[in-house]
């Protein structure tokens, strides 16, 4: 049964959770996975999401602020989560969480966080309408909370 849109899609309705092993095709000279290589991945985890939220295509609008905690090794797990924080007129925001995976020795790190903002659209490129997000948990609630400040910020720094 289709849930009706206008009811909105609960956070974990788009939970997602993407992995790759880092291969050396993917590596700088030094054996760490590129910046660029897990930039790419945080936008297909991010992309997920939005898709399983709105269930229509997608396009990237913006990434927030990345910043590199740890390095990601040839030979190790990148493990991506990423859900829908907030939805607006047509865009919503996703979270998305970069974590690597040692398998040899099982620990795990956090490499890098980002909020992300797509919007959806329809074959001619025009924006259409998505479903509200229903925040559940406390978490998800200060998420949501905080998705509509960021969402102002941007907007606020917005060439005119």
């Amino acid at each position: 049964m289709e849930r009706d849109l206008d009811a909105g899609r609960r956070v974990s309705e788009s939970a997602s959770e993407y992995s790759e092993l880092a291969l050396p095709n993917d590596a700088n000279g030094l054996g760490n996975l590129l910046g660029g290589k897990i930039m790419h991945l945080v936008d297909l985890a991010g992309a997920i999401a939005a898709i399983k939220h709105c269930r229509n295509v997608v396009v990237t609008a913006s990434v927030d602020h990345m910043d590199f905690l740890h390095p990601v090794r040839i030979g190790q797990l990148v493990r991506l989560r990423s859900s829908v924080n907030r939805a607006f007129r047509t865009s919503l925001e996703v979270g998305v969480k970069v974590w690597v995976d040692d398998l040899i020795s099982g620990s795990q790190r956090h490499v890098s966080s980002a909020f992300l903002t797509f919007v959806s659209i329809d074959a001619e490129g025009r924006g259409v309408p998505v479903p509200p997000v229903i925040p559940e948990t406390e978490d998800e609630k200060r998420r949501y909370e905080e998705a509509g400040a960021r969402r102002a910020y941007r907007l606020s720094q917005r060439p005119r």
